[in-house]
C-alpha cells in the first residue's frame, strides 16, 4: 500500500486515475493546497476501519465514563426525557 501526494491542481485532472490507484490497489492519495495536506482520497475499506476504530474508542470512552461515576439513570426516566 502506497500513500502518494498530489497537489488539488492536480487531483481535478487525474480524478479517475487517482480512484482506481484507491479502490484497485488500496493506495491513499494526500491531497496538497499550497505544500500543505489538505485531505486523503482512502479505499473504502480504510474508511470502515478508521469508523470501527472509532466506534471503539467512543465505547471504550463512555465505559471509562460509566466506571468514573456511580450516577446512574434509571431506563424509564432515560426513555421519558429523550422523549421516546
Amino acid at each position: 500500500m502506497n500513500t502518494n501526494r498530489l497537489p488539488a491542481s492536480k487531483a481535478r485532472e487525474k480524478f479517475a486515475d487517482i480512484l482506481n490507484e484507491v479502490s484497485v490497489r488500496g493506495d491513499r492519495v494526500v491531497l496538497e493546497r499550497h505544500g500543505k495536506m489538505v485531505a486523503a482520497v482512502i479505499s473504502v475499506a480504510d474508511l470502515q476501519l478508521l469508523e470501527a476504530l472509532e466506534d471503539k474508542y467512543d465505547v471504550d470512552s463512555a465505559r471509562e465514563a460509566l466506571a468514573e461515576s456511580d450516577r446512574r439513570i434509571p431506563w424509564k426516566e432515560l426513555k421519558q426525557r429523550l422523549g421516546l
